[in-house]
């Protein structure tokens, strides 16, 4: 026995020389690279940044955690390459069968106590290797083709969000359909901001990694903690929004447990987070990440289904509601902000990109998407429902149609597969935090992530109204993340480059978030009290 430890600790002990030998050449190669004038001398570098590469700092998990949402199309899935996307998932779960094995923990223990860089492109060092913080059921980054990166994109803006615009236009008045536009360019902008902050340095590859560059420990681990509440908030918002459709499909569900009385909405929340629970326990995201994808089809559907009610099934289109509704507009742009509310994703689609050059056409493409649907979805449901447009339109939907049911049953079920890889971020953030031997542990990681649910149950049910939630989290945490952050670095990591024309346009965008922030949270906390 003693023989067997001795072998693999000497294993171990030569892994870990080798590592270190690769580091030092990477090093070696980059500050060469910065001697000879090479691209990467023409950015900006800071040496106190450069100098934090050898200084992990929370979170490590971020870029590995976050390219789930780049990975709904991979290229050895894509059906865009003609392969097929069940036959190369099974492949790949069989070949890494041996590394999940239900005795194995959640983030293998070498990847703890060492660092792998790749020698193969040294300028694109990372502040904090993914690597450090390996997790075995999270997908390897991977290089997207142009298309695949434009639905990534697409997917990621695409989102809940359209369930509410009806509500939205009808609180706002048919003129704040003007602020669903200009929301869409600030936010393009600031994606663009977004890819010029990830040049300005080498290594930076997340959102996280722009805060340190601009700001240090404090900018990153403030970022980590906005993109983390920003998640966090998103799986609340599924489940509410989970309740609210199959409460509807089954209203008169009523229950008396121990004296307590449980109506529709209660059951049918403690149904799907019993529902969720076990998608969060998987230890391989990679076929949900996949499957996720289908949150663009799920989309279309329900928008099929809204127009077949409006046109085929005699509901029709009828004119009204007011030009704009000064008193509530401050909901409205919580709504409507909340539907470009992506940008914690967009260094991720933009560094697993084989051309990185083309990001801002990728944005162009997908927003121009994104804003035309959710301006259908808007006129289309209020033209339907008018006065009485709910917070979620399918909730407006005749319940004794075949359509209906359709939607109301997408609606319930598209959220399984989002809810996951939502979660898993926030969950390996938290698990950072663990001394090593409990991090190691299978158990305390189902926890952590039992918690997590449970916790977005408590609040789900304490808080249930879907449309002040939404719009909470985009006056509050969207302002944030999508437009006040970005200029703030990019103006900070730029400031001997920046021109008049960008340092105006980056102050009037401050100035339009935290005055949306202010007014729009304020009126959300209002509605909820």
């Amino acid at each position: 026995m003693g023989m067997k430890l001795d072998e693999e600790y000497g294993a171990d002990r030569l892994l870990q020389i080798e590592t270190d030998n690769e580091e030092n050449e990477a090093l070696d190669t980059l500050n060469e690279d910065d001697d000879s004038g090479s691209e990467i001398s023409n950015h900006s570098v800071h040496a106190p940044f450069l100098s934090q590469l050898d200084s992990p700092t929370w979170p490590q998990s971020y870029r590995r955690s976050m390219d789930v949402f780049t990975g709904v199309t991979p290229p050895s899935l894509s059906f865009l390459k003609g392969s097929s996307m069940l036959s190369s998932a099974y492949m790949r779960s069989q070949t890494l069968t041996p590394e999940h094995s239900l005795s194995k923990p959640f983030i293998s223990s070498p990847s703890l106590d060492r660092e792998e860089i790749p020698t193969s492109n040294p300028s694109k060092l990372s502040i904090v290797s993914s690597a450090r913080y390996s997790a075995p059921e999270l997908p390897p980054s991977q290089q997207c083709s142009y298309a695949q990166s434009v639905l990534n994109a697409i997917n990621a803006l695409c989102g809940i969000g359209i369930l509410s615009v009806p509500y939205a236009l009808k609180e706002g008045g048919w003129c704040s359909l003007f602020l669903l536009f200009l929301f869409g360019i600030i936010t393009f902008y600031t994606g663009t901001l977004l890819k010029k902050c990830l040049e300005s340095s080498p290594g930076i590859e997340t959102y996280p990694d722009i805060g340190q560059a601009a700001f240090g420990l404090s900018g990153r681990i403030f970022i980590a903690i906005a993109l983390y509440a920003e998640l966090y908030s998103s799986c609340i918002e599924y489940l509410i929004m989970m309740s609210d459709n199959l409460g509807a499909l089954f209203p008169n569900s009523h229950m008396e447990f121990a004296g307590i009385h449980l109506n529709s909405y209660q059951i049918c929340a403690i149904i799907s987070t019993l529902v969720i629970l076990p998608t969060v326990w998987l230890r391989n995201l990679r076929l949900l990440s996949i499957v996720s994808a289908g949150g663009v089809i799920a989309l279309i559907v329900v928008v099929i289904c809204l127009l077949w009610v409006g046109v085929v099934d005699d509901v029709g289109f009828h004119p009204s509601g007011t030009a704009i509704n000064i008193a509530r507009l401050p909901v409205t742009i919580g709504l409507y902000s909340f539907c470009y509310g992506s940008h914690s994703v967009f260094p991720n689609i933009y560094s697993s990109m084989k051309e990185p050059s083309k990001f801002p056409s990728v944005l162009l493409i997908s927003f121009s998407v994104a804003f035309f649907s959710y301006l259908g979805a808007a006129v289309c449901g209020f033209l339907m429902f008018g006065e009485n447009t709910n917070p979620q339109f399918t909730l407006n939907l005749p319940t004794d149609l075949v359509t209906s049911k359709v939607a109301a049953w997408t609606v319930v079920i598209a959220p399984l597969t989002k809810y996951a890889i939502t979660l898993t971020p926030v969950a390996f953030g938290i698990e950072e935090f663990l001394p090593s031997p409990q991090r190691r542990t299978y158990v305390v990681s189902l926890l952590i992530r039992t918690l997590l649910v449970f916790s977005t149950l408590v609040i789900a049910l304490a808080v249930p109204y879907f449309g002040s939630v939404m719009s909470l989290i985009g006056s509050s945490l969207v302002m944030l993340v999508s437009l006040i952050l970005p200029c703030v670095c990019y103006i900070q990591l730029s400031k001997d480059q920046i021109t008049r024309f960008q340092l105006a346009a980056c102050s009037f965008i401050i100035v339009v978030g935290l005055i949306s922030a202010v007014f729009g949270t304020y009126s959300a906390l209002t509605n909820m009290v």
